[in-house]
């Protein structure tokens, strides 16, 4: 079977563009896998930029109540995290199918 290249979507950022070549290059990937790639990578741009606010103006603020805040790109960078490692557990890059990880509902 031939290995199918398909270049980074123009809107990724470097990190995303950097894992996207890095995966792309490695593994045999099915044409609906791009979609969850390009959403792999999107998160990983998003928690850089997260990541390069917070580091600018620092991880917690005082509010307009002299109360000490988180800074929002903090929970942004966290939000990206979870939804990157759903999304990599989708690609199954490990060749280990994904079991369902929550428990099932009680009524």
């Amino acid at each position: 079977m031939k290995k199918t290249y398909i270049k980074a979507p123009k809107t990724l950022g470097r990190d995303g563009r950097a894992f996207w070549a890095k995966i792309v290059a490695g593994y045999e990937l099915q044409e609906h896998h791009f979609r969850l790639l390009e959403g792999a990578c999107q998160c990983l741009d998003r928690i850089s930029t997260a990541r390069a606010e917070v580091a600018k103006m620092g991880e917690y603020f005082i509010d307009r109540w002299a109360q000490p805040k988180e800074h929002p790109g903090l929970v942004a960078e966290r939000n990206q995290k979870v939804l990157f490692a759903r999304l990599m557990r989708e690609l199954c890059l490990d060749g280990v199918e994904a079991v369902e990880s929550r428990p099932p509902r009680t009524y």
